[in-house]
């Protein structure tokens, strides 16, 4: 792994949004990736929609997914690299789901074996597709697919947290199939971290795959009470960055921040740019961050329909490629720590998270807005202190607590 933190952007096609594959257009594309280079970004995150790729089972579109490699290249030739996510599955509010796994052909996204294999099929190919590319990162499964497997979403493919690690590795060992060595992941949104009944859990997160990779979004609660200046606003990335590690059995696992923005109007425009200075910074000084992508590229172009009204204004630049105050941020930031060694303070001071069984997590609401590791989190960090967190059952294990340079551990309820 780099000891240079990256910084990268998840790419939103500025013309049709990521329906650009059905009208694919690599001149347009180029222009969009010229403008993310401008920025002195040196990586994208990579969205094909899963039906656009996969319309049957057995048909994997040849043309699409030359597409892709093209994409890919137009992206190397312009010094970014990119990282594949495979299964879309869902993307700002909308769902992607291939007709044979919907109505007359439904089947569980998660444990149906022909779909299990379909989905393997599909990952194994496009990542084989890129293997050869220098400038390919590795694949990651899909966008918060974790949302299909429990509430709120309004019609979801219940599993057990058994039957979600067995997904995982099966689809990760297809990554791996296609394009042996590379740094595979997999992403969930944050009711990993926060929601007691999600059988996608912190363990899952912190222990599969090449990489933990977080999510951060203040619309969760943490912005509507703390306010878009709130220490616990401003730090909830490095919450996430902080709050993995501590289900990690390497303690120098790799963390990446794989999505984070600011959404309106809980952050104001005229606000985006000092959330985004402050959530950057904040997050950079967490030991082991591979990198920091910001969502996203490009504006939604409002000639599309339908959309949140915060997935409008959530680019770094907008729909017609022009730089943004939060782009600025992230030109600035991304120029001032290219090539230098990142290597902060280990965090001495550790908060005891006890979410009942480790694995299975039941009580891991202790950890989401309101609760109390969370709020606890907030308060110390207000008072001056850089916390880590630790699990309630590695608190006597001196050997495990050294390895993170901890000395000392603190309980939520011991915070006032």
């Amino acid at each position: 792994m780099p000891s240079a933190v990256r910084f990268g952007a998840n790419y939103t096609p500025g013309q049709g949004w990521f329906h650009h594959w059905l009208d694919f257009d690599l001149d347009a594309v180029r222009a969009d990736l010229d403008a993310i280079a401008a920025l002195g970004l040196d990586h994208i995150r990579v969205f094909p929609v899963w039906p656009y790729f996969q319309p049957n089972r057995t048909l994997i579109r040849p043309r699409a997914v030359e597409q892709l490699v093209a994409l890919a290249d137009a992206a190397a030739e312009r010094g970014l690299d990119v990282n594949v996510d495979g299964i879309q599955g869902h993307l700002s509010s909308f769902d992607f789901l291939p007709a044979w796994t919907q109505t007359w052909h439904r089947r569980n996204l998660f444990t149906d074996p022909e779909v299990i294999e379909g989905q393997a099929a599909y990952l194994r190919t496009l990542a084989a597709a890129l293997a050869d590319r220098p400038n390919f990162i590795g694949m990651t499964l899909g966008n918060e697919v974790n949302q299909f497997a429990a509430g709120p979403h309004p019609d979801p493919d219940r599993i057990t947290s058994g039957q979600a690690e067995a997904w995982l590795r099966r689809l990760l060992g297809a990554c791996e199939e296609g394009a042996p060595g590379r740094p595979h992941v997999h992403a969930e949104y944050d009711a990993s971290w926060y929601q007691d009944d999600q059988p996608f859990t912190p363990a899952h997160a912190a222990r599969l795959g090449a990489m933990t990779a977080v999510h951060s979004w203040v619309f969760n609660g943490t912005a509507q009470a703390h306010g878009r200046t709130g220490v616990a606003t401003e730090h909830h990335a490095a919450y996430l960055v902080e709050l993995s590690k501590a289900w990690a059995d390497d303690p120098r696992r790799p963390v990446w921040l794989q999505e984070v923005g600011a959404p309106a109007p809980l952050i104001p425009a005229e606000h985006a740019a000092a959330f985004t200075e402050a959530t950057v910074v904040n997050a950079l000084d967490c030991a082991d961050l591979w990198g920091v992508t910001w969502w996203c590229s490009h504006d939604v172009d409002r000639s599309l329909a339908d959309f949140p009204e915060l997935e409008y204004s959530l680019g770094l630049l907008t729909s017609g490629g022009a730089v943004k105050p939060a782009g600025s941020v992230v030109a600035r930031l991304a120029g001032e720590w290219r090539g230098r060694v990142h290597a902060p303070a280990p965090r001495t001071t550790a908060l005891v998270v006890d979410v009942g069984d480790e694995v299975g997590a039941p009580r891991r609401s202790v950890c989401a807005p309101g609760g109390s590791v969370f709020e606890a989190f907030a308060r110390l960090v207000a008072d001056g202190v850089r916390p880590a967190v630790v699990l309630a059952g590695r608190v006597e294990d001196e050997s495990y607590l050294a390895s993170r340079g901890i000395g000392e551990v603190v309980f939520p309820e011991a915070v006032s």
